[in-house]
C-alpha cells in the first residue's frame, strides 16, 4: 500500500518535495521524469509525492497545449503510482473531476489557484476523502484561506495549502513570506510553490513569462521561513515544455536546489 509521506512530522524534521512536470506530454516523458525524482530524493532523503496535470483548464490562449487527453493522462498518473510506488497529485478543475481523479487512484486533488473559493468543487474534492491540496489565489490573503480549508474540513480534514504568489500590477507575482505562519495556523501543512510563484503572467503575446534564475532564491527563502513542503515543476528541458516552460526548474538542477535546500532546513531547526 503506497503511504503519503507524513505531511506533520518529518524524518528528520525534513520538508516535503511536491514535484513533476506541469502537464502530462506522454508516457515515456512523465515515466523519467517521476523517475528521476523518486531516485533523487530516495538520495537525500526527502519525503517525495509526484505531480503532473492529466488536463490544464486555465490557458490564455486557445491554442495552448492543454493535454493528451482526460483518460491517457490519469492511466499514466495511475501507472506511475503503482509502479514507482509514489503518492500522486494532479490538478482538477470542476465537481465532476474529483470524482473521475480519484477512480485513478489519485493520492490528492489538487485545486488551482483561480479556483479556491469555488465551493461545489471544494465540496467534492473533500467528498472524495482523498487529502485536498488548496493553492493560494493570486488575490487572496493568506488569511482568508482559512474559509476555503473550512469547506473541505467540514467532511474531510486531510488538507494542505500551497501558497504560489500575489498578484503584483499585471505582469509579475510577488510572494509575502508572512503568509506561511498565518496559513499554518490554521493546522494544515503550508507548501510554497518556487516555480509558479515566479510566473510573469497575462503577457501581451498570451505565452506565460517567467523568472526561474530566482528559484532558488524563492525556495530557501521560504525554507527558513519553516514552510512545510516545497512545490516545484521541473522538465528535462523547460524550453521544449509544452506548458509552462520559463517558469519550470531544470531536472538536471534539481538535486543541487534540494541538497541546499536540505542544509537550509538542518540549519533552521537546529
Amino acid at each position: 500500500m503506497i503511504q503519503i509521506p507524513n505531511l506533520k512530522e518529518y524524518n528528520n524534521n525534513m520538508f516535503f518535495l511536491i514535484a513533476g512536470p506541469c502537464v502530462i506530454e506522454g508516457e515515456e516523458i512523465t515515466f523519467s521524469i517521476a523517475k528521476e525524482l523518486k531516485n533523487i530524493t530516495s538520495r537525500l532523503e526527502i519525503p517525495f509525492i509526484f505531480k503532473a496535470s492529466y488536463r490544464k483548464a486555465n490557458r490564455s490562449r486557445r491554442d495552448s497545449f492543454t493535454g493528451i487527453g482526460d483518460v491517457e493522462g490519469l492511466e499514466i498518473l495511475r501507472k506511475i503510482r503503482n509502479e514507482l510506488q509514489i503518492p500522486v497529485v494532479t490538478d482538477i478543475h470542476s465537481a465532476a473531476e474529483a470524482a473521475l481523479a480519484a477512480s485513478y487512484d489519485i493520492d490528492i486533488l489538487q485545486i488551482p489557484a483561480f479556483l479556491c473559493r469555488q465551493t461545489d468543487l471544494l465540496e467534492a474534492a473533500a467528498a472524495t476523502g482523498k487529502y485536498v491540496n488548496i493553492k493560494k489565489g493570486q488575490f487572496l490573503s493568506p488569511a482568508a484561506m482559512k474559509f476555503a480549508a473550512d469547506k473541505v474540513a467540514y467532511t474531510n480534514s486531510h488538507i494542505m495549502l500551497t501558497e504560489r504568489g500575489s498578484q503584483f500590477g499585471y505582469y509579475d507575482l510577488v510572494v509575502d513570506y508572512r503568509g506561511i505562519p498565518i496559513m499554518q495556523e490554521f493546522g494544515y501543512p503550508v507548501v510554497l510553490d518556487i516555480t509558479h510563484s515566479l510566473q510573469q503572467p497575462n503577457t501581451t503575446s498570451g505565452v506565460t513569462g517567467g523568472l526561474p534564475q530566482l528559484i532558488s532564491t524563492v525556495a530557501k527563502a521560504g525554507i527558513a521561513a519553516g514552510v512545510d513542503g516545497i512545490f516545484m515543476e521541473t522538465h528535462p528541458e523547460p524550453s521544449q515544455a509544452k506548458s509552462d516552460g520559463a517558469n519550470m526548474l531544470r531536472l538536471s538542477k534539481v538535486e543541487q536546489l534540494l541538497t541546499t535546500l536540505k542544509r537550509v532546513r538542518m540549519a533552521v531547526v537546529e
